[in-house]
């Protein structure tokens, strides 16, 4: 009867220690933990942060005629609050003019100049054409005279006549001289005034196109919206102090709130897997709770650096599917892309994966009262798991992390790959 207690008891206190082995016994006193292998549908996923943009919006420009005034850049002198609703006619922003201003002062003493060249270019015509007339009038009357002289001389002696009728020819020839002098004349008054009045001209279209860009100094909104400050190549935001570029006189944006985008950037190693047209989760820093879907619409071609960073990263553009009205350009996205999702294959948490030199991976398994490292083939990794092509079953109990004191134990190779593992090693 006492070895039937004995024996009765023994079971139960080897049952208890299983018991307590297989819910406390390796975890409570070493923190390990163990987790299960899933089998099921992987989900390749490239987390990214990115920046809300409007997919469309209207630019609010400065003047678009600076480079012909040779002005390269103007200061932003005030602008509008960021944010703010403005209707269309509304006040923007005001420019910068004391470089343009100098330069109309130039033009409107070039063109009094002109003016006054014009105007006295006039009045030395008008003079000297009044002169030439003038003369023509008074050898007019000369050859007059010349002719009633010789008329008179008829009864006269041959050489007086002879006399008179060469004074009349001389009379005559400065007569047709004179009038040939007049043409020629009024020939170069004519083109001394095309010459001045063109150079006045051109001084007061200067003048006018200056007076006129000197308008636009002062922006006004082309429709209504909300007003968001355009950015440097370097991403920082236009504003009081920055200037604008002859080339790219964008001063802000009016975005259309409707349509938004997200844009982000993909580190090189990542970007083979990003294509247009994936799926996106999307989140918004700003709101926690709110949940939005995307696609991929625009992938880089060409990566870029970013500012200190060694790594090149590409741009890709996702367009947001919902239309929200909380929606604000600038605001923080958390974008997971589903680059790809594979069914039916075992995978568990990255943490199970463990290494020894360069090319062996195990994981450590739960194996009776025990620990097992077995050797495992990885396939496609997220960013918290990991595909097992070979090595662990769905269900397998695996630990996060190596059990101390088994670090030196030897691992179990999978079948077929000991002559790589042996060549790598």
């Amino acid at each position: 009867m006492k070895n039937k207690i004995v024996i009765g008891s023994s079971i139960t206190l080897v049952l208890v220690l299983v018991v307590w082995f297989f819910t406390r016994g390796g975890q409570a006193e070493s923190g390990e933990v163990l987790v299960s292998a899933k089998k099921g549908v992987f989900t390749v996923e490239i987390t990214t942060t990115g920046e809300l943009e409007a997919k469309n919006s209207v630019k609010i420009l400065g003047p678009t005629g600076l480079r012909a005034a040779q002005i390269w850049q103007v200061k932003i002198d005030d602008i509008v609050e960021e944010g703010t609703m403005v209707k269309e006619g509304d006040y923007i922003a005001r420019l910068d003019e004391s470089e343009l201003s100098e330069k109309i002062q130039n033009r409107q003493n070039e063109l009094q100049q002109s003016l006054s060249k014009y105007t006295q270019t006039k009045l030395d015509t008008a003079l000297d054409l009044r002169a030439a007339r003038d003369e023509l009038v008074n050898l007019k009357y000369g050859v007059e005279e010349k002719e009633i002289v010789l008329s008179q001389s008829q009864y006269e002696p041959p050489a007086t006549i002879k006399q008179a009728e060469i004074n009349l020819a001389k009379a005559e020839r400065e007569y047709e001289q004179a009038q040939e002098n007049y043409k020629l004349k009024s020939q170069k008054a004519v083109a001394q005034m095309q010459e001045a009045a063109a150079e006045l001209s051109e001084d007061q279209g200067k003048f006018n196109f200056l007076a006129n860009i000197r308008k636009k100094f002062t922006i006004i909104a082309p429709e209504p919206g909300m007003v968001v400050y355009d950015r440097e190549w370097n991403g920082t935001k236009k504003g009081v102090g920055t200037t604008i570029g002859a080339w790219d006189p964008v001063v802000a944006t009016l975005p259309d709130l409707s349509r938004m985008i997200s844009k982000t950037y993909v580190n090189e190693v990542d970007i083979r897997a990003i294509k247009v047209g994936q799926d996106v989760n999307i989140g918004l820093d700003a709101f926690p709770d709110k949940k939005l879907t995307g696609r991929v619409s625009n992938v880089a071609n060409i990566g870029e650096q970013k500012p200190n960073s060694d790594s090149k990263v590409f741009q890709v553009s996702i367009l947001i599917n919902e239309s929200d009205t909380t929606l604000r350009p600038a605001m923080t996205t958390s974008n997971n892309i589903i680059a790809e999702t594979i069914p039916d294959v075992v995978f568990v948490p990255l943490e199970c994966l463990h290494s020894q030199g360069d090319s062996i991976t195990y994981v450590v398994k739960r194996n009776g009262l025990g620990y097992l490292k077995q050797h495992v083939v990885v396939g496609r990794m997220n960013a918290n798991e990991a595909i097992i092509e070979e090595g662990v079953e769905e269900g397998e109990q695996l630990y996060l992390s190596v059990p101390v004191g088994i670090e030196e134990s030897p691992i179990s190779y999978l079948e077929g790959h000991e002559n790589n593992i042996a060549k790598t090693d």
